[in-house]
């Protein structure tokens, strides 16, 4: 089975900035050695508790602590940036770690309506040229003669483009366009079905792609104990409440018994959140990452989640990987 890590850089009450990127590097570093393919860090915006917003300038950090983990956008929010932009940004990532730049494409705008006033732009217009600015950035890399303005660095840069979905849209355009489809399931689980199935059906093979490649994402959390698990689990369900609730904060510290603190409104929400998951022991993630593989027939999985404590979140990477190994399949 073939695992990557999705990060969101968070921010823990009581901790700084430059505590979290130094916590990011770390994990990169620990999920290179766990053996996992890529890194990835998610763009959101005017979030306290996500310190991940300039994507580009996290993977610069972090690629300076690691030596061949792939490193990338997952992803993105094009509708956010001009083209030539990105296209500088992640050429210069290529340029400093060569055969390594992953870049995930989105066309959501990674915060609420307030991202539409920072920014100054008509987003919802850019989100409808999404799929033209895909193609522009196509262009950039490739070396298209054909372009005005080639970005420098960018231009012919070696950077793998990949479509991100919650629904169908990034399904439909990641098959016209032949390029790899990641699917973000570890929040917005309700189409994940049916964006695979048509993802796989209308794919289109192209000078990028042969054969359709699926990544589907899954909150992981894994402890010795499922006890254990759930506990450190609880950081990450009250950050998704609060955020629900219109009160975004920091990565709080777990609070035993928390799901039986909601309101019944609220825990269906938390759990219709958390129904793709796997928490707890090695041998429960071990079942769920099995049983979540062979439903989507993925061939990559991407695990998110965040602990308080930043070493346990590496060494929940690591128990994970252990448990996927052969010799502990078969205890």
């Amino acid at each position: 089975m073939k695992l990557s890590v999705l990060d969101l850089v968070p921010v823990i009450e009581g901790g700084t900035l430059p505590q979290a990127m130094a916590d990011a590097a770390l994990l990169a570093k620990a999920a290179e050695e766990a053996g996992y393919n890529r890194y990835w860090v998610a763009e959101h915006h005017g979030m306290p508790g996500i310190a991940g917003a300039a994507v580009s300038v996290v993977l610069a950090h972090v690629g300076q602590h690691t030596r061949a983990i792939r490193l990338g956008a997952g992803g993105i929010m094009l509708p956010n940036h001009n083209p030539l932009v990105i296209a500088e940004q992640f050429g210069a990532l290529d340029a400093l770690y060569p055969g390594r730049i992953d870049l995930g494409l989105g066309r959501a705008p990674g915060a609420d309506q307030r991202i539409v006033r920072a920014l100054r732009k008509d987003v919802n217009r850019a989100a409808e040229d999404f799929p033209a600015d895909v193609v522009e950035l196509q262009a950039q890399f490739a070396g298209d003669p054909r372009l005005p303005l080639k970005a420098t660095p960018g231009h012919g840069a070696a950077v793998d483009l990949w479509i991100l979905g919650s629904s169908l849209f990034g399904a439909q355009l990641a098959a016209m366009l032949g390029l790899p489809y990641a699917f973000a399931s570890h929040f917005a689980p309700d189409h994940l079905d049916a964006a695979l199935t048509l993802y796989r059906e209308r794919f289109q093979p192209s000078a990028t792609l042969e054969a359709p490649y699926a990544m589907a994402a899954i909150n992981v959390l894994c402890a010795p104990s499922d006890e254990e698990a759930q506990f450190l689990a609880s950081s990450q369900d009250q950050s998704f409440v609060r955020l629900r609730s219109g009160d975004p904060g920091r990565l709080p510290p777990p609070i035993a018994g928390y799901r039986d603190t909601l309101a019944a409104p609220q825990r269906a929400t938390l759990d219709h959140f958390r129904q793709v998951s796997a928490i707890g022991s090695p041998a429960t993630v071990r079942a769920g990452l099995e049983a979540f593989a062979h439903r989507t027939g993925a061939d990559e999985l991407i695990v998110a989640g965040a602990t308080f404590d930043p070493a346990l979140r590496r060494r929940s990477l690591a128990l994970t990987m252990d448990a996927l190994t052969p010799a502990a399949a078969n205890t």
